[in-house]
């Protein structure tokens, strides 16, 4: 988290950068090779894993798309105002569904804003963070605050569990403050989110019925957007880790806010308990929505790190250890969120692609080759 629709509508408000980051030499040569142009005229010719590609939506903002454990579905947000939203809502889709000429159910409530579904082992319930509880209409949805691009932590976010049909069966947090951006490990066992219970933006685990809250990160700064490696022993998460005075200044007045900005973020890795953190970036500006490849040994992510006005964002490898850094996509504008199918043999992910030049971004299904 992911804020799907303030990525989206800030590529464009990403500063410039005025200073060079240290990168390792491991990090710094993007691999590339000389391939054939691809056939598919949405895969663009330097994008070899992609052995063929299928757009899904037509239209708004879609994004986050997460795999039923079976992978016979999926689970997406969107705010498609075709669709009668005024915000992000969770829809519900089969693997083989596209939707230019129709709509598809939604399994959320729409009242609020939500964010993150992600789908429990039994293929028949999701859990997903949303505000409806505190608001049934959308709240606002700040941009930029003193010049610095922004995002809204809200505290009426909480975490749910919804049948297929939408209804809410169980709220599995109620703590004061946000919690929100729940994946599912999958073992199927444990659900990762993030959570200022604490005072700030850490990282925590819980059991599928919510019992066994443990706290994962505890250094000061942004810590959210995790997910399970394959075997579930590892987490993989984004931060933005203030280590100046001024950025600890800063950090902190936006947060006790409810805002953060994410233009600076790295990479981390850790095990599911916590244990054994390290930083797998230093590659500058953003770098986030990261997901494990289906071999549990690198990292799909997005970044703009190549960027030199904040965008474009693409899609990179790398090795759990930080070595082998490759570029996957190669758009101008914006590839993001990600996410494997639990076979490995396809790749859900969001995309300015086909859009006719304007600010859709849509979900798009890749069939993936190494």
């Amino acid at each position: 988290m992911k804020y799907t629709y303030l990525i989206i509508f800030g590529i464009l408000l990403f500063n410039c950068k005025n200073e060079t980051k240290t990168i390792s030499e491991a990090e710094k040569t993007v691999q590339t090779e000389t391939i054939e142009p691809a056939n598919d005229s949405l895969i663009y010719p330097e994008e070899k894993h992609f052995k063929s590609i299928r757009q899904v939506t037509f239209g708004g903002d879609n994004a986050e798309a997460y795999w039923s454990f079976d992978d016979q579905q999926l689970v997406f947000q969107s705010n498609n105002k075709a669709w009668n939203v005024g915000c992000d809502q969770m829809f519900l889709m089969d693997a083989d569904q596209t939707f230019k000429d129709q709509v598809p159910p939604m399994v959320s409530t729409g009242k609020g804003r939500t964010t993150c579904a992600y789908f429990l082992p039994d293929n028949k319930h999701i859990i997903y963070a949303s505000t409806h509880l505190k608001q049934d209409e959308c709240p606002d949805t700040p941009l930029r605050k003193n010049g610095k691009y922004i995002w809204p932590i809200y505290d009426s976010y909480d975490i749910f569990v919804a049948d297929l049909e939408g209804n809410i069966v169980k709220q599995l947090t109620n703590e004061i403050g946000y919690d929100a951006e729940p994946t599912v490990s999958p073992k199927g066992d444990k659900i990762v989110f993030t959570s200022t219970r604490s005072g700030d933006l850490e990282l925590y685990t819980m059991n599928i019925d919510g019992s066994d809250v443990k706290q994962i990160t505890n250094e000061l700064g942004y810590d959210g957007g995790a997910f399970f490696s394959p075997d579930g022993t590892k987490l993989i998460f984004r931060s933005s880790r203030p280590k100046t005075e001024q950025e600890i200044k800063d950090y902190k007045d936006l947060l006790a806010q409810g805002l953060v900005e994410p233009t600076e973020m790295e990479l981390y890795i850790c095990n599911a308990d916590g244990s054994d953190l390290r930083q797998l970036t230093d590659l500058g500006n953003a770098n986030w929505s990261p997901f494990f490849h289906p071999s549990g040994k690198k990292i799909l992510f997005s970044s703009n790190f190549e960027a030199v006005r904040g965008f474009p964002f693409n899609l990179y490898l790398i090795d759990i250890d930080g070595k082998n850094l490759e570029r996957v996509t190669h758009g101008e504008t914006f590839d993001a969120f990600p996410v494997f199918s639990n076979d490995g043999k396809y790749l859900a992910f969001s995309s300015n692609r086909n859009n006719g030049g304007g600010r859709d971004t849509n979900l798009f299904i890749a069939e993936w080759q190494d």
